[in-house]
This record gives structure tokens, sequence and C-alpha cells, in this order.
């Protein structure tokens, strides 16, 4: 893909000196053409971020998608997975890319005060009222996805092989790839030979693109403790056996597992997100429910972490004379996300090539993603960071004193839209045409 860019970039500079004068600076070819979708890419932007669906609920998003899919001319296939979507551009056969984005938002309340800021209020699965807001960038990635396909679409006399888009369900739940893969992604559909994924990230200014070479997002484990006691009045704890002292005493003895067992040079989290027990004042319960999450970059960091709560939890139990032994259960294990190093190898210099400065190794981050099933299922993987925070805010907390930055799932996250989607089209564009080559001269 490389020799087409030359040729442009020589055309913009004949052209600048033939009109004489001083010279501006020279377009890069990506961003032009990156500008000339961007319009389509906000419209869509915004009518996502108004009308965000909560995760394995996604119907109006998946239509969106799959209309603009079809009128790109890919060949759509919905209710893949449950609401995923599956786009096929065809031209050539091989390689295939994949190019993922997730379709899902959260259950919490906007609280950004941005004139197109989400409203939507509805009834979750457990029938609870909850405000909906793409509070993790998602209808970003939707954005930019459907923009690079755009591209792609409009420039098939530049490279051969086939484009897979997939709009992927419930990723927020962590199950959404592996129902789009167990309901046939990668044997009903063209199987790819890579996959390409971008996430917006609130800890850099928007326009950065990020990478890493390895590791990038921890594992995850959720992790729920029940532990017993034996009821009684709040008045007489002599004659019961309190779960909720015991609770507490394994909460704060959970916290030296990363402080003491596990070394200083690795990463690691264990944090208990909530605790169930008890409905009255001066009644013992006769248990209490600890959930917890896990995260690691290493396997045998995450499975020491696993062995350790399983021992303190049982401990603790028996030092407070518990009835019976407490049940620690493990659920919703996610993989840690780790990017394909050959892939690496061959699509950073491009982007470095291409899109200069703008491209930054950064640190990976202790939260997760579902993308790694595509990795567990054998195909090479490259998860790239955008960064989505309004440079002026970010000089601002770079300063001492200076407010932290919002993270990601805050009611207060809003990413600095245009700077952030067309980094992630810019980045998506150049890695897909780097693993999608130039169609061969004719003799």
């Amino acid at each position: 893909m490389g020799r087409p860019m030359k040729v442009i970039s020589c055309v913009c500079a004949c052209l600048i000196l033939l009109g004489g004068g001083s010279s501006p600076a020279r377009a890069n070819p990506v961003d032009v053409e990156v500008d000339a979708v961007y319009p389509d890419a906000n419209a869509l932007y915004l009518d996502l971020h108004q009308h965000p669906e909560l995760s394995s609920h996604e119907q109006r998003t998946a239509e969106k998608l799959a209309g603009t899919l079809r009128s790109l001319g890919f060949e759509v296939t919905t209710h893949v997975g449950g609401t995923g979507v599956v786009g096929v551009l065809r031209n050539g056969d091989h390689p295939v890319v994949l190019l993922r984005t997730e379709m899902d938002a959260l259950p919490v309340e906007e609280n950004t005060g941005l004139a197109y800021a989400s409203k939507v209020r509805v009834k979750d699965d457990s029938g609870i009222d909850v405000g909906v807001a793409h509070a993790c960038g998602h209808d970003v990635h939707m954005a930019a996805a459907m923009a690079t396909a755009r591209i792609m679409a409009r420039s098939r006399d530049r490279w051969h092989g086939t484009l897979v888009v997939i709009g992927q369900p419930a990723e927020e739940y962590g199950d959404g790839a592996a129902a789009m893969l167990a309901d046939g992604l990668f044997s009903r559909f063209p199987r790819p030979d890579y996959a390409v994924a971008v996430h917006d990230d609130a800890r850099y200014p928007a326009g950065t693109i990020g990478y890493n070479v390895g590791p990038v997002l921890a594992s995850d484990d959720i992790v729920t403790a029940t532990i017993y006691g034996r009821t009684g009045h709040g008045a007489r704890p002599e004659t019961a056996v309190d779960p909720i002292v015991i609770a507490a005493r394994t909460v704060l003895a959970l916290q030296t597992i990363v402080s003491r067992e596990v070394s200083p040079l690795d990463s690691a989290v264990i944090t208990v997100g909530s605790i169930h027990g008890g409905n009255r004042p001066n009644i013992i319960p006769s248990e209490v429910k600890l959930e917890m999450t896990v995260r690691a970059m290493r396997e045998p960091v995450r499975q020491h972490l696993l062995s350790a709560i399983d021992r303190i939890v049982k401990a603790e139990a028996a030092a407070g004379d518990a009835p019976k032994p407490p049940l620690v259960q493990r659920s919703e294990p996610a993989e840690g996300v780790t990017n394909d190093p050959a892939l690496v190898s061959r699509v950073v210099p491009a982007l470095k090539r291409e899109l200069g400065n703008r491209v930054q190794e950064i640190q990976p981050e202790m939260v997760s993603e579902d993308f790694s099933d595509f990795a567990r299922a054998g195909v090479p993987i490259l998860f790239l960071r955008i960064g989505a925070v309004r440079q002026s805010v970010f000089d601002a907390a770079m300063k001492p004193g200076g407010a932290p930055l919002v993270s990601l799932h805050s009611a207060q996250f809003a990413p600095d839209p245009e700077p952030t989607i067309k980094a992630a089209v810019a980045a998506e564009l150049v890695a897909i045409r780097e693993l999608l080559p130039s169609k061969p001269t004719k003799p």
C-alpha cells in the first residue's frame, strides 16, 4: 500500500509548486480521506450517542450499522449471536481482515451537560429503571468503523482480499464475542487471517494512537464468596455467629494478597465491589455475599490471586467459627488481551510512516475486553487505543493539583469527538490497508 501513497504525495507537491507563492504544509493523504467521510461519521456518532441500548438489546443500533454497510455494498447478515451484525466486502479471496466494533452501552445516567446527551431510561434485565449512556465510547468506535468501511468501499482499486466488519453485542457483559463465535462467525463467514479493533482511552489526549507490544488489557475473573453465619438477635451476639464481622475481616485480608503476595513488578487488582447481607439492624443474618473483580496481566499471577482468595476466605470463616465452609465461585472469566507480536511488527511501522508522532507506545491497562476471544479462536489480533481527552482538559489535569481525568464508565465521561473519531478511522484505515495489500498490476 506504500506505493500509491507516494504517488498521491508527489502529485500534491507538484500542484503546490505550480500554484506559486508560499507553499502551505502538504496535506496527509490519509487525513484527506478521513476528512471527507467525517461529516457522515459525526452524524452517526450523534445519533448513536442519543439512542444508546443496553447489552444484548442493541436492535436499533444493529439496524443502523446494517443499513450503513448495505448502502456501501457489503453482504450483510443480522442476528448473529443475538443482535450481532456481519458485513462482508469481497474484493478477492485472501487475505481476510476482520474489523470489530462493539454496539452496547452502559446502565449509566449521563451527566456530561452536552446538548446531545443521552436521556434514555429503560428497565434492565432485572426490571430496575436505569439511565443508559455510551459512557465507554462504543458510539465513537461504531462511527469510526462505518467511516473506515466507507473509505474501503470507495477505494477497492487500491486493495485486494476480503474485509469483514462486525457489530458485536454485549461486550460490556463479556459474552458478545463468544456468542457470535458460537453462532458460526468463523464458519458461516470468511475466516479472518487477522482481527483489528480500537478502543478510546480516557488517559491520553484526543488523537493519540496507542499501541502495545504484548499485553494490552488484563484478564478479569468475577469471584463470589458466600460466607455463612448463624442468625440471632443483634443484642445477644454471643448466641450467633456474625457473618458480617467475618466478611469485614475477609475484605481487609484480601487486600494483603496484592500488597504482600504479588511482586511489585507485576500488575494485579482485587476489588470487592459489592457486599450483601442482612435486612434489619437488630438481626444478625445467616449469610453475607461478597462479589469481587480479580485482574492480572500474567497467567501465573492470575492463578495465584484466585488460589489466595479461596484460601483467605476459607481461613477467615474458620477463624470466625462459621457453621460451615464458605462457597467460593468463579464466573464470567475474560482472558487478557495480548497483541500478536508479528502483527504489531508489521502494522506499527506503517502507522508511524503514515501518521507520524500521533502513534505512540502506551501503558497497558487493568480493564478487560472480550476481543481476546478471537485470539483464543486462533486469529492474530491487534488492539489499538485512541486518546479521547480534550487537549485543554488533559493539559490542566497534568498540572500540579489538577483535577483527575474522568475515567471510562463514568457518568461524566465525554470524548472529544472529532479528533477521537478521526484518529480511530486513520488507525483502522492504515492497519487494514497494510494487511489487505494493493492489487497486483496487470501486465
